[in-house]
């Protein structure tokens, strides 16, 4: 299993359970992935009896360190935030991405000015992109999370000291 595959079951079971949902599958090319609290579930695929699956998900704490230790590496000091500067916040659990693609530009830069409707990262879960904007005209001042890290709903991205 690849390392970007595991990544996003782990980040689809932590939604999972977060989410109270009682069963979720997903079925694609090469992968058919059942996440369920009903014990008498029945298997993928199959109409054989029905049987307790087993799911094998990395517990909470597994995904932890890794953001932990992005938020700690990107972490600003007292010196580098002004109280003044608006945050910019992830919208959900996810990759953060400071370019649409590997070895294209970033979306913005520290002392680049933006507007409110400037696209200033992406985040992403499952394959699923979401844009994150700007939300206020400004000047980015600086740049909270690691590229590629994992980062939780609500976390700082960047801020920008308003127009």
């Amino acid at each position: 299993m690849s390392e970007q595959l595991a990544r996003d079951i782990a980040l689809l079971a932590e939604l999972f359970k977060s989410g109270g949902w009682s069963e979720i599958r997903v079925e694609g090319e090469g992968i058919s992935l059942l996440l369920s609290t009903n014990p008498d579930t029945a298997p993928l695929g199959g109409h054989g009896p029905a049987v307790a699956p087993t799911v094998s998900t990395p517990p909470p704490a597994a995904a932890q360190p890794k953001a932990v230790a992005a938020d700690a590496a990107a972490a600003p000091t007292a010196g580098d935030v002004n109280p003044d500067w608006a945050p910019v916040v992830a919208p959900n659990l996810g990759t953060f991405y400071r370019s649409p693609k590997p070895g294209a530009p970033s979306f913005v830069e520290v002392g680049q000015r933006v507007e409110a409707d400037t696209e200033v990262c992406l985040i992403e879960v499952m394959k699923l992109f979401t844009s994150v904007k700007a939300g206020i005209a400004g000047t980015v001042r600086h740049i909270a999370a690691a590229d590629a890290a994992l980062v939780e709903g609500g976390q700082i991205l960047l801020y920008i000291e308003r127009d």
